[in-house]
């Protein structure tokens, strides 16, 4: 699964991200018919739209109550955490994440201020982060952190999460280098990560070993991504 990881061609990247979709659907099949799907949908395209909308970004203690559901569904289910996470006041949800948004792009001290919270550790805190500022954050998942060299063993800390979100940082600018569109994000990232680690679960075909095997190959033995011509934009 590293491979993805390792590979500079975006096309590549691309192909899997055309797929998420059909993955998150076919892995929704096996779970409760339906939920997974609904959650993502709300999570990738309705909640990043609310926090975007308000004058100062924040959640609500619906939407982590919800974001916290769809983070169980997509991955592996603690039902400990959905009482925790329920058990926040409205006020403290809204007060924590309007300063956690605040503090960035110091992205450490959001995470450390959102996980203040009841049930909130930093990959739930990182999931509110990705949905409000993708171009920053990139949701803490086992699919990919998994599918990044060194991380293992997964530890579920702050400092870990650091070490995740700069190998995401570095493949998003690696990304954003080679592709004329530059819209790459450590969101967008992770999607893809998680997309092929699911897609393998389930024995979905996104692309041929041989062709990804190839085009990491191709990009290491390519001049540096610094002699290449094209303009850098800033990610989603």
């Amino acid at each position: 699964m590293s491979s993805l990881f390792a590979c500079e061609e975006p096309n590549t990247w691309r192909t899997v991200f055309g797929r998420y979709w059909d993955v998150v659907e076919a892995k929704s099949k096996s779970k409760k018919p339906g939920k997974l799907l609904d959650l993502e949908k709300w999570y990738q395209e309705e909640l990043p739209t609310l926090i975007s909308s308000r004058p100062d970004k924040h959640v609500t203690q619906s939407e982590l109550v919800r974001l916290m559901e769809w983070k169980l569904t997509r991955g592996k289910f603690r039902p400990r955490l959905q009482q925790l996470v329920a058990s926040n006041s409205e006020d403290t949800v809204e007060r924590s994440s309007r300063k956690a948004f605040s503090l960035l792009p110091d992205v450490k001290a959001a995470i450390a201020e959102l996980s203040s919270l009841k049930g909130v550790g930093p990959a739930t805190a990182s999931a509110v982060l990705s949905a409000g500022a993708p171009e920053q954050a990139a949701f803490m998942s086992d699919e990919a952190m998994e599918s990044v060299p060194g991380l293992k063993p997964i530890q579920y800390t702050a400092k870990h999460y650091a070490l995740y979100l700069g190998k995401m940082v570095q493949c998003t600018e690696k990304l954003n280098k080679a592709d004329p569109l530059q819209d790459w994000t450590p969101h967008r990232v992770e999607m893809c990560l998680w997309a092929q680690a699911i897609a393998k679960q389930q024995q979905i075909p996104l692309l041929e070993e041989e062709e990804v095997t190839t085009r990491v190959k191709k990009t290491r033995s390519e001049p540096d991504a610094d002699q290449r011509p094209g303009k850098r934009l800033r990610t989603k």
